[in-house]
């Protein structure tokens, strides 16, 4: 067990802030592992979603050392770029694959093909396996825009209809992926994306939000403190039930506790 160096409650969030992004990400991995046990003694089938990031990189390495019922779980991750090509590290595909999806005997890894003929009915398909095997829980990051997933907020959607929809991304999220390291330049940096909506990531009864990092202390700012609108789109959390965000010291630095 990890103890929080403080805990608070936003409206329906928990909030818990570790010293640093190791104790952060150690924490968010127990508290995940336990809710996939939990989950496992009453269905042969979890369905989970998974952010690709650097942010994720210490949950994913803790996680990886537990011992779960790994091929009880399906696994989706929420977004990829459109364009890229299949096997290039930047692909969120590649990203988990490599960190986890490749290490586990998962009982389905459902990928999001960003190079489909049609990328609108790459998104018919993913929203029909989605339709089939409802999310249980919902792993995700916050970007320094505060989107989640590739929902910016020029196209974030709180009501949107969709399950996954085809976005354009702005250039701060753009610019997220140069600051992180994963693209030399911007112009690298696809403009067009797939991404799992917002109604979709918190469809989810469990959701864990890890976003450590002093670049993204505006954003979680902007989520807790703000008002809870499409111009944050992380400030969702803050209706979700049974969610938990997790930070570091640097993360929580502009909350002012």
């Amino acid at each position: 067990m990890v103890s929080p160096f403080k805990e608070i409650k936003v409206d329906e969030v928990l909030v818990k802030i570790y010293k640093n992004r190791d104790e952060m990400g150690k924490a968010a991995s127990l508290d995940v592992a336990e809710r996939i046990r939990e989950i496992a003694r009453v269905k042969d089938t979890i369905n989970i979603v998974f952010a690709a990031a650097p942010s994720q990189n210490e949950f994913l390495s803790y996680l990886n050392m537990e011992k779960l019922d790994w091929n009880k779980i399906n696994a989706f991750h929420m977004d990829e770029y459109i364009g890229l090509p299949a096997d290039a590290p930047q692909s969120f595909a590649s990203f988990l694959k490599e960190r986890l999806f490749s290490k586990k005997p998962f009982k389905n890894i459902f990928y999001i093909n960003g190079n489909a003929v049609s990328p609108e009915e790459e998104c018919n398909r993913l929203s029909r396996l989605l339709e089939d095997n409802p999310l249980d829980i919902t792993c995700m990051g916050i970007g320094e825009n505060g989107h989640i997933a590739f929902n910016d907020p020029h196209v974030a959607d709180f009501n949107d209809p969709k399950k996954v929809k085809i976005v354009d991304l702005d250039e701060k999220c753009r610019q997220q992926q140069v600051n992180d390291g994963c693209f030399k330049d911007i112009d690298d940096v696809p403009r067009y994306a797939i991404t799992m909506t917002i109604p979709t990531l918190v469809s989810s009864p469990f959701i864990f939000c890890i976003v450590p990092g002093k670049q993204k202390a505006e954003a979680v700012r902007n989520t807790l403190l703000g008002p809870v609108s499409e111009s944050c789109p992380a400030s969702i959390i803050r209706r979700c039930k049974n969610s938990i965000l997790y930070l570091d010291l640097d993360s929580a630095s502009k909350l002012e506790l």
